[in-house]
């Protein structure tokens, strides 16, 4: 697997399975994935493999030629006693379908449909089995065995697993052609991007199927391989370099990943030589036609579109005088023939804001222009919502919009690249926020969840990977990723049991010195690193404390007085931005009850949001008992501290791990603790030189 680490899926992560006699039973590509990762599980683990019709154990070395090639030698388990070598078997996975199913495994089967991408676990006549409909849930069911461990064969219950989200997918902000500003991959902190260097394709089989693996193996099941924001070069991926994009969909397919293209609106324009890319033109609808249909001859499994229209300077429905439904449903008719869909972000805002002006207000702006249209948007298109109504602050309310669009399949945006939360210099485990997003209840306590209303359009993900041999840049980072495709399965997992998840296989006990001082000092690491980062940077959900342009590191007033709308407002006698109804901006009416009375409300707003809800002085007592801006010096002071812990527990592992991901962390765990003390410096100094209030711990602010 060329430089690259393996991460959640060494070798030793196989090792029950692979030390087991397999049967696998069904046809397909992904079946032949199955039984390739089974062969050479096999093969380094003593355990034996084969198919239905075959009598004896796949020789070693021998695989099915989709997944990376087999290791050579074997050390095969002799002759079971009840018949010749290959008969008897521990593991069997099976595909139902026309030929009857190996005995046991009929046996287990209740007939039960198990859906798409769904599989049955259970033990029958002293054997593990997993079922699957489709050769897709054979394959989650295989990468689940894996992290069940031992546990694969003690199973003491009969199991059903489907995904909660039917598509799971990452959005790549890779360039084609290298940006003069942004680079190969936009908000990429991961060296540049597995697809794409200076302007062609890089065609790494290698790294590319290594990829679709790890995809694979945490539940992931597509991926856009270009950025939203479709420069030249990347909008000619839509015709003249097709052929890169079918190269990619190639690779990951035997895992299961189907590839989306971002496009620009504008693509009549710039691609066909129309004078116009109005939606509602009947010149410009045959184009977009005779353009996808060109797209599925090169893909056949083709996902569909991405786009950012009449955002942040992207062309757009807005130009012609038409709304975000009528450019949606152009694109959602040429794929509707097809099976694609296309994902129509929501992330829509003016960005040439007056400062002075208080009563326009970015938070508003999805809403207003989104909520009129709920019910006109066709079944294929998928409005993609970001999780909150800013820009992945590391504390934001949930996205009104989630709510008012019943008539709409909508899919809610995560970030897994660290743009505002340390950008992979920083451990930020960011599981327990995405799990307080997904189990929001926006109806209050009796009402659905935001994971309910993502079920007819999925969970997306800003991707964080690129070409660094760690894949994230961060060794740590790689547990965000992992996190995200377990929470797009099973949103009701606990964050901290999915760390625990990704620690056991990415650490597994035979390759450290200590297994158990190695799992105790990542979960105390990674456990509370989101809230750490939170607390020594921007406060009470007020956001946006960033160096403006490549936004990390603090810079109180950085945004302040820029037109991209994103302000504090603070003051000699307070703090935070009032969207209230009564005297403010009237944000806190985008919600339905409970919560529009909750957030209106300055005493029963959370503590963790009144910065973004209201402007309060800076005496103001918080529910936890402490005002404004002590709460400002306790929690910067604190944040410090528990990144000066991070350091001191994670050197306790020198020698005791691998010691190239040893020295990556210590040397970002550095920086993170000189970083965090720049943001506690300059968050105390701000608001003291504001407020004049001093700490009253008589800690040194300068």
């Amino acid at each position: 697997m060329s430089d690259a680490h393996p991460a959640w899926l060494p070798p030793a992560a196989f090792t029950t399975v692979g030390g087991c006699r397999v049967l696998v039973h069904g046809g397909g590509l992904l079946v032949d994935t199955v039984f390739d990762e089974v062969v050479r599980a096999c093969a380094t683990h003593g355990g034996q493999a084969r198919r239905t019709g075959d009598r004896h154990p796949a020789p070693s070395g021998v695989a099915s030629g989709v997944g990376p090639s087999t290791p050579p030698g074997r050390a095969g388990a002799p002759p079971s006693p009840s018949g010749p070598a290959g008969d008897a078997v521990d593991l069997i996975l099976a595909v139902r379908g026309a030929e009857p199913l190996p005995a046991p495994a009929a046996r287990a089967d209740d007939g039960e449909p198990l859906d798409d991408e769904g599989f049955l676990l259970t033990r029958a006549d002293g054997l593990t089995v997993v079922l699957a409909d489709t050769p897709a849930g054979l394959l989650y069911g295989l990468f689940h065995l894996v992290r069940l461990g031992a546990g694969a064969l003690d199973v003491r219950a009969t199991r059903r697993h489907r995904p909660a989200l039917r598509r799971r997918m990452l959005d790549h902000w890779d360039n084609v052609a290298r940006h003069p500003v942004m680079g190969q991959v936009e908000r990429g902190y991961a060296g540049g991007s597995i697809f794409w260097r200076d302007g062609v394709a890089l065609r790494d089989r290698e790294r590319v199927r290594a990829y679709g693996r790890l995809l694979a193996a945490c539940g992931i099941n597509a991926v856009a391989v270009n950025n939203v924001n479709v420069h030249a070069t990347e909008a000619r991926l839509l015709i003249d370099r097709l052929d890169d994009v079918a190269w990619i969909a190639d690779v990951l397919r035997p895992y299961g990943v189907r590839v989306h293209l971002s496009v620009t609106f504008a693509a009549p324009v710039l691609l066909g030589g129309l004078p116009t890319a109005d939606p509602l033109d009947e010149a410009v609808r045959r184009w977009w036609e005779s353009a996808t249909a060109r797209v599925y001859a090169h893909i056949p499994d083709f996902g569909g579109y991405l786009v950012k229209a009449d955002s942040e300077g992207q062309p757009g429905p807005f130009g012609y005088g038409r709304d975000h439904a009528d450019g949606a449903n152009l694109l959602a008719g040429a794929l509707a023939p097809h099976g694609g869909v296309v994902h129509w972000r929501a992330f829509v805002y003016q960005h040439q804001q007056d400062w002075r002006d208080r009563s326009t207000d970015r938070a508003r702006a999805a809403y207003d222009h989104f909520a009129p249209l709920d019910g006109r948007f066709r079944d294929n298109v998928i409005l993609q919502v970001k999780h909150g109504p800013i820009d992945f602050q590391p504390r934001e309310p949930v996205s009104p919009v989630l709510a008012a669009m019943p008539a709409t399949r909508l899919a809610v945006e995560l970030q897994v690249t660290q743009e505002y939360t340390g950008q992979q210099r920083h451990a930020c485990y960011l599981g327990p926020w995405w799990s307080e997003v997904l189990r929001f209840r926006p109806w209050g306590p009796d009402g659905r969840t935001v994971a309910d209303l993502a079920a007819g359009g999925g969970l997306v993900a800003v991707s964080n990977v690129g070409d660094d041999p760690f894949w994230t840049g961060h060794p740590l980072a790689q547990a965000n990723l992992y996190a995200f495709g377990r929470l797009a399965w099973d949103p009701g997992l606990d964050p901290v049991a999915v760390l625990d998840e990704w620690i056991g296989l990415t650490f597994p006990p035979a390759t450290t010195g200590d297994p158990a001082l190695v799992r105790e000092t990542l979960h105390a690491v990674l456990d509370d690193s989101w809230r750490t980062y939170e607390r020594y940077t921007a406060p009470l959900g007020v956001g946006f404390m960033v160096r403006p342009g490549h936004h990390y590191g603090p810079d109180v007033d950085g945004y302040e007085y820029t037109p991209w709308g994103t302000y504090h407002f603070a003051d000699r006698d307070g703090v935070g931005v009032d969207r209230t109804r009564a005297t403010g901006t009237g944000f806190t009416g985008q919600y339905p009850p409970p919560w529009s009375q909750v957030y209106e409300s300055r005493e029963r707003c959370p503590d963790e949001l009144l910065l973004f809800f209201h402007h309060v002085p800076y005496g103001h007592v918080l529910h936890s008992g402490v005002t404004v801006v002590q709460h400002i010096y306790d929690t910067h002071f604190a944040g410090v501290a528990q990144v000066e812990q991070m350091r001191r527990r994670w050197r306790r592992l020198s020698g005791v791990i691998d010691p190239t991901v040893y020295e990556r962390v210590a040397e970002r765990l550095d920086e993170q603790l000189r970083c965090a003390v720049e943001w506690r410096d300059q968050i105390n100094t701000y608001f003291f030189r504001k407020s004049g209030v001093p700490d009253a711990r008589g800690r040194r602010i300068h």
